[in-house]
């Protein structure tokens, strides 16, 4: 069985391992996110791919889903000693080994794709990971904040989505959400093959609109996903109507969406999805769901442990044959 998984960071990482222990012998291709990814200290930082190659591959810091294990911050706290920021991006020691790595292969001339293949031959994730461009894709997002210095002013700025959910925490709101440089990109080499030859195609319960949405703004891909033969099935990041993990309520309030698990379906909408799966605290948005020609069922969502998450994936692929 191919199996096409556009996934994010941690939701998607997590999802990604349940996938494995459910089909062990799949054939997995990850399409990944990089509209998170951002330059800082002069090195290309690629979140979402890592939080992905570092999961499946046995070295991600489990209590915070993102990070190295047993990690240090030497060179951080050094270079705030000089005070060279940002101060908040942790980036850790063992992180900035695979950072450097990637940088000195694309200052080399090596594409986005082929470093990612060669960063996952040392982690073994059993995956294929591309990312969905080799061009630079960053998100940023529109906000108003204080005016400094002028009591009661306000300013509108756009900042790096990293700024947005890290530093501020999603504190303030969205007022826009933008893919910069998506108009542009092109599929990374193997994006668009691997949709076409997919027997199943699945949204899992990553961000609709910074991570799964991203990776949509790409041109092409969203055709290619749309105009497969293969079922799309979708996962709600969203339960009992908040997001599972992260703070997804903020960027979907501003692309004008509810944070409710029918909302998100008919977000994507039956020019995507020929199913989605919802938790069973929200088993009353089924109907909905279906009478906008979405297959729907609802199953438990939460990844508690593997197994758990194991069963959401074959929830998936039960419904992905129901929906042929």
């Amino acid at each position: 069985m191919r199996i096409v998984v556009l996934a994010g960071g941690i939701g998607g990482a997590r999802f990604l391992r349940g996938l494995k222990s459910a089909v062990p012998d799949a054939d997995i291709t990850v399409i990944g996110n990089t509209g998170d990814d951002i330059h800082l200290f002069g090195l290309k930082v690629c979140p979402d791919l890592d939080t992905v190659m570092y999961t499946l591959g046995g070295g991600i810091n489990e209590d915070q889903g993102w990070g190295r294990t047993d990690e240090s911050f030497t060179v951080k706290e050094e270079l705030a000693a000089y005070g060279v920021g940002p101060t908040w991006f942790g980036l850790g020691d063992r992180d900035f080994a695979t950072h450097i790595v990637r940088t000195q292969m694309l200052g080399a001339g090596y594409p986005l794709s082929a470093v990612t293949e060669a960063l996952c031959d040392r982690w073994q994730p059993g995956v294929r990971l591309l990312p969905m461009s080799d061009d630079r894709v960053e998100t940023h997002v529109a906000i108003t904040e204080a005016g400094a210095g002028r009591p009661g002013s306000a300013e509108r700025r756009v900042i790096h989505f990293q700024e947005y959910w890290v530093r501020l925490r999603a504190s303030v709101d969205a007022e826009a959400v933008v893919p910069v440089g998506a108009e542009q990109a092109k599929p990374a080499p193997g994006v668009l093959e691997a949709i076409a030859a997919a027997d199943v195609i699945i949204f899992p319960p990553s961000n609709p609109v910074v991570s799964v949405g991203t990776i949509l703004s790409v041109p092409g891909i969203r055709e290619a996903v749309a105009s497969s033969q293969a079922p799309v099935v979708g996962l709600s990041p969203i339960v009992g109507g908040a997001p599972v993990r992260g703070m997804a309520d903020k960027v979907l309030a501003a692309v004008g969406v509810e944070s409710t698990a029918a909302a998100v379906a008919l977000h994507y909408g039956t020019g995507l999805l020929d199913g989605w799966l919802v938790d069973t605290a929200d088993a009353d948005a089924v109907a909905e769901v279906e009478a906008a020609g979405i297959t729907c069922r609802a199953v438990p969502l939460m990844m508690t442990d593997l197994e758990a998450t194991a069963e959401m994936a074959r929830a998936a692929l039960d419904l992905a044959e129901a929906s042929r």
